[in-house]
């Protein structure tokens, strides 16, 4: 058995590859960022050969023998949605990405006939344009003949997992995994299948669809001459699934948050679906062979590292993300400052389609530092409805997160996310968890890793991050947010 794990984490904004060795380290890496395409306000689309490109050259820089490799584990951004060619693998449209909303309004109507209760009752998810199913709804009748070659069996749906195993096996698989089948709002969470009643509804032909395998197996091999040899791809979840898994957050009650393009935090339920009272989705966490599905509280925030991306890009008032911690540092508030990234609306607890981004309590004192730490301290904001939230259904509360993802680097984020919580941050030595879960999910499926408890004790903490804040001063500031969102709230509803 080869040495190390390839763990291919295609994100929102780069692809990534990362050899692991038996001790979850990562001992060799390389990324490429691919465009962002905005054809209108409020659509966000990506190339999907460019995503197999960078993807495709990542793996090959970082791979120099394919006998040193035990297995592939894949890990995804997840609801962003692609239809191609069954034959010539050629996309129909660009994807259409988990942040893109088109199909608000075709939402709207379906809350309207009351079609959102079934929906949630069969996948756990609210009805919003942000999973997979109204895309596909949204392709099938929107590109020319999309629809007449779909019913004949032209075509094949996927979630960029489905997409990458279809084109690393030269066409041989077109398979997905639970977790990423649980975020399509086409899956039933329950009972472990396509809803009929939903594929029906929203008119979505079950020929599209990828076939469902568990997250943790060996669905095949690599065609041979991608890597020199036929590597086995063993591993498959969705990016926020993967995470909780490379955090070894096995046991029910255990939390994690993800600082990635947004901000999504899961709190394992155990192998019972927990439903939400407070906006939250229940969701497929994983399933590790043919062993029993495992569910997750999911909070879903859409814009964190995006929103730092924005500064940098758009606003031009940092050069680097890194360069945030600073500028945020320099001084010692936002002074009334309040920053709502609702760029494409707003994710939990809220729900709101029509949210858009907002800058409040501006003085002519404000300037590019506070805009800055706003940015920042929103991120930590967003966080705290969610654990609200999460705190509200479980009944339970949290004593400690664990964190990972890109923006964690930043101690500064970091610190002011303990402070507005109240609670211990816990950052473990690998940030890169996402990868890391895509890898113990193949590897735990190859032999490479023997048994879950295992791989819990490789988790390592890096820093503890303690609060320091008062309570008068955490609540106050946290009910300035509040105020904040409620003036960003339904803005372009008309």
């Amino acid at each position: 058995m080869g040495a190390y794990i390839l763990s291919l984490d295609q994100g929102t904004t780069s692809s990534r590859a990362i050899l692991f060795d038996r001790q979850g380290n990562a001992v060799r890496s390389a990324q490429r960022e691919f465009r962002q395409i905005y054809p209108r306000p409020g659509w966000v689309e990506h190339d999907p050969a460019e995503i197999w490109a960078t993807q495709l050259e990542v793996a090959q820089e970082i791979v120099t023998d394919p006998n040193e490799l035990a297995a592939i584990g894949i890990s995804n951004q997840r609801e962003t949605t692609v239809i191609w060619d069954r034959i010539s693998g050629e996309p129909i449209h660009n994807a259409i990405v988990w942040q893109d909303r088109r199909t608000a309004a075709f939402c709207d109507e379906l809350k309207a006939e009351g079609f959102d209760r079934t929906i949630l009752r069969h996948t756990g998810l609210v009805t919003d344009a942000y999973f997979s199913g109204a895309k596909v709804a949204w392709l099938l009748n929107n590109v020319a003949g999309a629809r007449e070659r779909a019913e004949a069996g032209e075509l094949a749906f996927g979630t960029i997992d489905s997409f990458l195993v279809w084109n690393l096996t030269g066409g041989a698989l077109h398979i997905t995994d639970v977790s990423n089948a649980a975020r399509t709002m086409l899956f039933d969470i329950h009972r472990g299948e396509w809803s009929a009643p939903i594929l029906e509804r929203l008119n979505i032909p079950r020929a599209i669809l990828p076939d469902l395998r568990p997250c943790s197996k060996v669905y095949g091999e690599t065609k041979a001459a991608l890597f020199g040899a036929g590597i086995p791809i063993a591993g498959m979840a969705g990016d926020q699934q993967a995470a909780t898994f490379g955090q070894a957050a096995y046991q029910a009650g255990m939390t994690k948050n993800t600082y990635g393009t947004g901000c999504f935090m899961l709190m394992n339920t155990g192998d019972q679906p927990q439903s939400s009272a407070n906006n939250l989705l229940t969701t497929v966490a994983w399933q590790v062979g043919a062993g029993p599905r495992q569910y997750a509280l999911e909070g879903s925030i859409f814009m964190a590292g995006a929103a730092v991306q924005w500064l940098r890009d758009e606003m031009k008032l940092i050069a680097s993300a890194a360069e945030s911690e600073a500028v945020a540092s320099g001084i010692e508030s936002s002074d009334g400052v309040y920053l709502v990234p609702a760029f494409v609306g707003l994710g939990a607890p809220y729900w709101d389609q029509y949210a858009r981004g907002a800058i409040v309590g501006l003085t002519r004192g404000s300037g590019r530092a506070q805009i800055v730490r706003a940015t920042l301290e929103a991120i930590a904001y967003q966080t705290r409805d969610v654990v609200d939230a999460m705190s509200a259904d479980s009944g339970l509360t949290l004593e400690t997160l664990r964190v990972d993802g890109g923006a964690v680097v930043n101690d500064f984020l970091m610190q002011f996310q303990a402070d507005i919580l109240g609670v211990t941050v816990q950052r473990p030595a690998v940030t890169e968890t996402t990868a890391l879960g895509a890898a113990y999910l193949a590897g735990l499926a190859t032999g490479f890793w023997n048994s879950q408890a295992e791989i819990a004790g490789q988790w390592q903490l890096e820093r503890e991050f303690e609060p320091a804040m008062s309570e008068d001063q955490r609540q106050s500031l946290y009910a300035g947010w509040q105020r904040a969102v409620e003036r960003a709230r339904a803005w372009a509803a008309d």
